[in-house]
């Protein structure tokens, strides 16, 4: 069922001259919800995204405040987050987040973007301890925590540069306490509880966003990208509310496709159309099974391609996945839909016949779908794949596909 409207939850946070600095931006999946009910820390993050970004507008939300956007692992893994303006933006790691070396790296990649960071309900632990060295706010939970554990808390991370929130303040007299403290910064439902905002949002058609993911990947020319924004009435109005957004940091009103497309630059406007891609779900018309298929074999194939081929390579190989089930989504053979792309000749023999660097790749994602799999063996020996790293592949894809929440 197509949704009409985007809903997104606010809760401001304010500093200890109980003046606003920011506010947390919580999904919400319709206008009475109170609580952020999601299948996934994925589709959350992705949700509050797209609705922030394209839906509703950085500027309508948070104004010149700042917006703390809660994070998981998932979404700090992603590139999503690059279509953020860092300086207006808090990344809120959520307290279920492992300390990895990995996650750990691309924390200080996003600190040194110019990304603030913030802790979730800490707790400090031998696990969490890492993370402080990131940290510019740290979130404690006095309800979680227990006001009596709070000093000692508070006291032992003074050593931290980090600002350190009091977050659940029910009462004046817990907020007087944790002034008492030298918290920095509060949060509750002393000051406000969370508001639900919605807007009436458009979709965007399945296949102009595919079909502009693949311009842009093969570097088409500006006055093309141009032209095919401008036959999507809701591709075109997300991008401008995006792009003209104060969150994005512009000091000039974009005044054309054309500009918008200069100003942002194909790599960050293929980031956003895919986010558009993954939150789409069902909102286009196509089966959800259909569009859940098409992109775990996008997924799938770029895993199983990554231990050959990189760079673009892989970004086609993504591609290769996704649009070979184009002519199901929609209804055209595969030849009539190729003669309106201007696409490699490696990602066309992919397509029509299997062959090609990229061909062999999607043979076998497609073998794998089949449950007697009797063409998975030699397809695998072709590709120097071992059962291992077969498995490993289909699990990962299978894993990032459900964390989208299709």
């Amino acid at each position: 069922m197509t949704q009409d409207h985007a809903f997104i939850g606010r809760q401001p946070i304010l500093n200890r001259q109980q003046e606003i600095i920011g506010y947390e931006l919580l999904f919400r999946l319709n206008k009475e919800a109170v609580t952020a009910n999601f299948s996934s820390d994925m589709q959350a993050g992705t949700n509050v995204l797209v609705n922030t970004l394209s839906n509703m507008g950085t500027d309508w939300l948070v104004g010149n405040k700042l917006a703390f956007i809660n994070v998981a692992e998932s979404m700090l893994e992603s590139n999503f987050l690059e279509l953020l303006h860092p300086e207006r933006v808090v990344l809120e790691v959520v307290e279920t987040t492992e300390a990895t070396p990995q996650l750990l790296a691309r924390l200080q990649s996003l600190k040194d973007q110019g990304f603030s960071i913030a802790l979730d309900d800490f707790l400090l632990t031998p696990q969490t301890a890492p993370f402080l060295e990131f940290a510019d706010y740290i979130k404690i939970d006095i309800q979680l925590l227990g006001m009596a554990q709070v000093p000692a808390l508070s006291k032992e991370l003074r050593g931290s540069k980090a600002l350190q929130v009091a977050e659940k303040v029910e009462t004046k007299d817990e907020f007087k306490q944790c002034m008492d403290l030298g918290f920095e910064c509060f949060q509750g439902y002393y000051f406000a509880r969370p508001e639900t905002l919605s807007a009436k949002v458009i979709n965007p058609s399945y296949a102009n966003i595919l079909n502009l993911l693949n311009m842009l990947r093969n570097n088409a020319e500006l006055k093309d990208i141009e032209n095919a924004l401008k036959r999507d009435v809701a591709l075109s109005f997300k991008l401008l509310r995006y792009i003209n957004s104060v969150g994005f940091g512009l000091s000039c009103e974009i005044q054309s496709f054309r500009h918008a497309v200069t100003i942002l630059g194909y790599q960050k406007l293929y980031r956003w159309l895919t986010l558009l891609l993954v939150t789409a779900g069902a909102d286009n018309g196509s089966p959800p099974a259909l569009l859940k298929t098409a992109i775990t074999r996008g997924r799938l194939v770029e895993l199983l391609g990554s231990h050959l081929l990189d760079g673009q390579d892989r970004d086609n190989l993504f591609i290769v996945g996704v649009f070979s089930l184009l002519d199901v989504l929609l209804d055209m053979p595969m030849e009539k839909i190729l003669e309106t792309l201007i696409l490699p000749e490696n990602v066309t023999d992919a397509l029509l016949t299997r062959t090609g660097i990229y061909g062999p790749f999607l043979a076998l994602a497609e073998a794998c779908e089949d449950p007697s799999m009797s063409e998975v063996p030699f397809l695998c020996e072709q590709l120097q794949l071992t059962p291992d790293m077969l498995n490993g592949s289909h699990v990962q894809a299978l894993k990032w596909v459900e964390e989208l929440g299709i």
